[in-house]
């Protein structure tokens, strides 16, 4: 399991022309879910996203969690995480679970997710085209991986 989270100072996600999540202040989360990933992983990771320092404290540093400055988090399914280009110019996504395997897991991050935060977690649609908007706060990017 992979996530590429991103702190914003605010993030939307729209279907169709209808906003489906918006946040301030927070974490946008892209989930990528490969077959042999598990809830244990699932839960594992939703920790990390929850408490990694990566909100800036009164001196500049990044020492605090998301949970720690009351942020919202926004989670978004991103199958293409698993996408490897190594070889030719298209990627390939076998790597990425099916949706039987991933929308379960993806369900249970953002249950485990809410459960760290005690407060819900806004999501896209699962398996939608969705359009994603953010404004990326310093930028700060971090790729987590859960350990396989």
């Amino acid at each position: 399991m992979k996530a590429l989270i991103q702190r914003v100072k605010n993030a939307s996600v729209s279907v169709g022309g209808k906003q489906q999540a918006s946040i301030e202040h927070g974490l946008l989360v892209l989930l990528g879910i490969t077959d042999s990933d598990t809830t244990a992983e699932a839960d594992w990771l939703a920790a990390k996203v929850a408490n990694i320092r990566i909100f800036n404290d009164d001196s500049g540093k990044m020492n605090h969690s998301v949970l720690e400055t009351n942020g919202d988090v926004v989670v978004v399914s991103q199958f293409t995480l698993y996408g490897d280009a190594r070889k030719g110019n298209r990627p390939s996504f076998v790597q990425a679970a099916r949706p039987e395997i991933a929308e379960p897991l993806y369900e249970h991050f953002v249950a485990a997710i809410q459960e760290h935060l005690g407060k819900q977690v806004q999501t896209g649609v699962f398996g939608a085209d969705m359009q994603v908007s953010l404004i990326n706060d310093g930028p700060v990017t971090i790729i987590i991986e859960s350990p396989q």
